[in-house]
């Protein structure tokens, strides 16, 4: 399985940011579960275009945050990431978002009733599509 991770050259952010940033979030939403091997320094490399430094340089910072795991000779698998981890990094990712979002709002000289509102039609959307009840 490819991970799916897309990077581009024409963002400000830098590559090595971009993959780090994207393989935590597999990481950390349950994409990528406990176990699974990663590609080879030199596969993921190729895989996306970048130097095989930058995958080494990811695959270590996030070893260090824990999230993954690395055995000489048999590969770089993902680590077991706790609970409350994965609910920190659910509520940080969804403040975040919703923080941008509402920014850009009163940016718009949206008023906080239309925001909550916006909000509320939002949620009642994605209910009815999912079929979840009220």
């Amino acid at each position: 399985m490819r991970i799916p991770i897309h990077v581009s050259s024409d963002s400000a952010e830098p590559l090595y940011s971009q993959i780090k940033e994207q393989l935590r979030a597999l990481i950390l939403s349950g994409h990528l579960k406990e176990g699974y091997l990663l590609p080879s320094n030199r596969e993921f490399a190729a895989d996306l275009a970048c130097s095989v430094i930058t995958i080494r340089r990811v695959y270590q910072d996030l070893e260090k945050e824990g999230l993954l795991r690395s055995r000489q000779g048999t590969g770089t698998f993902v680590a077991k990431v706790g609970s409350e981890e994965l609910e920190q990094y659910r509520y940080k990712a969804v403040h975040d978002a919703l923080q941008e979002a509402i920014e850009l709002a009163y940016r718009v000289q949206c008023p906080p009733e239309e925001i909550r509102a916006i909000v509320e039609q939002l949620i009642q959307l994605l209910e009815k599509s999912k079929g979840e009840p009220k």
